[in-house]
């Protein structure tokens, strides 16, 4: 409750500063002689809109404020939880929602201006069982439409974007102007960011004024909306998905750094492109003297890796160490295999096998050594997982899922690659990332079978498995396995995905290869993947779907329906 006075009390030093102006707000509004359904203090997602030192409203509903009337709950996003809604009011009232949503009438340099107001999801409503918009727009006297929101960045075009708005625009004939969040918050699990691009359309829809991403700006159009005359209509154009996401990024790692109190950033690289990418976006973001690259060599690590991550450490100009492991990789396998295990006075003694001994390597690297000199830098250390590793659990807990941040755990490995790129060709304009760490096979090297030289490296093979994790992970109505099988047997699953035809042929020898690989990594999807994901560092979202608050999961069996086992069955006869 302390939290909601602190709201209310900014809020009225906004309303006490709107001199000479209407000024239209977002805040959360209570009601202390009500409650909510879990029986605390009535709390309402709500617009005010001030003008000289005082509240603005048609006495439409019960209160001096806007009231939200949709309330998402998918996602990341948890509305119902902490607010009633305006359809939740009007119930409660005996009222008809129409006598709530009407526009407010305000006057404007003589003129008397009809403003239909909406907060955030009251403009999107197909899947509601009722349209604020419609309702708000039924007697078509409004002259100005008015969106306040928080909308989460997702990776979309802005082509698409500005359409969505412009028709609502169209649609009723009406201005309108969009005014979004700039900011980020914090789920715990999940970082989100509100990329602004607040922006302003006419009657027909057309773009007239768009706001910088990620820029916190004051912006001024002037409109003359009784006659419908507007400034000259803009044009959209689309930025590179990289700009898109590149900016995202640095935005995210700024604001998340400033929020914990933290600037000194210590990142393991291992000559890799996860690592490299990373380095580079922290650079980018905090400064290379607050940055200091790690490179921690064991047997297993080529001399052509080691001298990428020297090479890359050069061209960012930050400082860098090299600690090698191998040593101390060899005294735990020592000091275990020959502690014995004593039980009713006999002795046993632990094998290490030489996946384990793998994962020995990976903690070595991010328990001991990165964790301490993190903190003899002052600092923290980085996870640089990816959305793929991330998805199947193909990382070491307490190793490399290790970490403060993972700002790039919302990537496909395309897409690192993808971002590397642009950070060499459109930031920096040179070979900043080397060629060759773009250019190698992808590989832990952690054991004699992981030899880059030798063109081994990771099991995942990210120009098919991408495609078909993001499918099953990102897709609005999201697939499970049987679906993927359909697909197959119809022959056109690589089409469904979005891989390259011919991908199957070139990894699969036959359906009974097809499934085995499909349910190795369904397994662990569903396994270990997500034991680890509940331990992993907050990731920064980029996705539709991020993993955290945006795919609510929890340790349950791996789980295969009838129709799946069915159609596995009728293909494994047929090959």
């Amino acid at each position: 409750e302390g939290f909601i006075t602190e709201c209310e009390e900014l809020g009225e030093e906004i309303i006490k500063s709107s001199k000479d102006i209407y000024v239209i707000f977002g805040n959360v509004a209570s009601d202390r002689n009500k409650k909510n359904f879990d029986g605390r203090i009535r709390k309402y997602n709500a617009m005010f809109i001030a003008k000289d030192g005082k509240l603005i409203h048609n006495n439409t509903s019960p209160y001096p404020f806007i009231i939200k009337s949709l309330l998402p709950n998918y996602k990341e996003f948890e509305d119902t939880r902490h607010f009633f809604s305006l359809n939740d009011l009007a119930f409660e009232n005996n009222t008809d929602i129409k006598e709530y949503l009407k526009p407010l009438d305000i006057e404007c340099n003589g003129e008397k201006i009809k403003l239909g107001l909406t907060i955030c999801e009251d403009i999107w409503s197909k899947n509601y069982l009722f349209s604020p918009m419609d309702i708000i727009n039924a007697d078509k006297d409004a002259d100005l439409l008015i969106n306040i929101s928080s909308a989460d960045y997702v990776l979309t075009k802005d082509t698409k974007r500005h359409s969505m708005h412009g028709e609502i625009a169209s649609k009723y004939n009406i201005p309108f102007i969009y005014v979004n969040n700039v900011g980020i918050q914090n789920n715990g699990k999940t970082v989100y960011t509100f990329d602004g691009v607040s922006s302003v359309y006419d009657n027909n829809g057309k773009l007239l004024l768009a706001g910088n991403r990620y820029e916190e700006d004051l912006y001024f159009i002037d409109m003359d909306i009784k006659n419908k005359k507007f400034p000259k209509p803009i044009e959209v154009k689309d930025e590179d998905e990289y700009k898109s996401i590149y900016d995202t990024v640095i935005y995210g790692i700024k604001k998340f750094v400033k929020s914990i109190g933290v600037n000194k950033i210590v990142i393991g690289v291992s000559g890799g492109i996860d690592s490299a990418l990373s380095a580079a976006m922290y650079v980018n973001a905090v400064g290379k003297d607050n940055v200091l690259l790690v490179n921690m060599p064991s047997k297993f690590n080529s001399d052509t890796t080691k001298n990428l991550a020297k090479t890359l450490a050069d061209n960012l100009e930050c400082g860098y160490m090299v600690v090698p492991i191998q040593e101390s990789v060899d005294y735990t396998v020592k000091q275990i295999e020959n502690s014995p295990i004593i039980k009713n006075g006999e002795e046993s003694h632990l094998k290490l096998s030489s996946f384990i001994i793998e994962n020995i390597q990976a903690r070595d690297r991010s328990s001991r050594v990165l964790s301490a000199i993190a903190a003899g830098f002052g600092g923290v250390f980085t996870c640089n997982a990816n959305k793929t590793e991330t998805m199947v659990g193909y990382s070491t807990m307490y190793g490399d899922g290790a970490g403060f941040f993972a700002c790039l755990a919302d990537l496909w490995k395309y897409q690192v690659y993808g971002l590397a790129n642009y950070v060499n060709n459109e930031i920096y304009k040179k070979e900043i990332i080397p060629y060759g760490t773009i250019n190698i096979m992808p590989s832990a090297e952690l054991s004699s079978e992981q030899a880059v030289d030798e063109g081994k490296g990771d099991p995942i093979k990210y120009e098919y498995h991408d495609y078909l994790f993001k499918f099953l992970t990102e897709s609005w109505n999201r697939c499970i396995l049987e679906n993927i099988l359909e697909f197959y047997i119809e022959g056109n699953l690589e089409k469904k995905i979005g891989c390259k035809e011919g991908i199957l042929n070139k990894y699969f020898k036959s359906g009974i290869d097809f499934i085995d690989d499909l349910e190795k990594w369904w397994k662990q999807f569903m396994g270990m993947g997500i034991s680890k994901r509940i331990q992993a560092p907050p990731i920064l979202s980029i996705s539709k779907r991020s993993f955290g608050f945006g795919v609510r999961e929890s340790q349950n069996r791996v789980y295969y329906t009838a129709k799946y086992l069915h159609l596995k069955n009728k293909i494994v006869n047929l090959s």
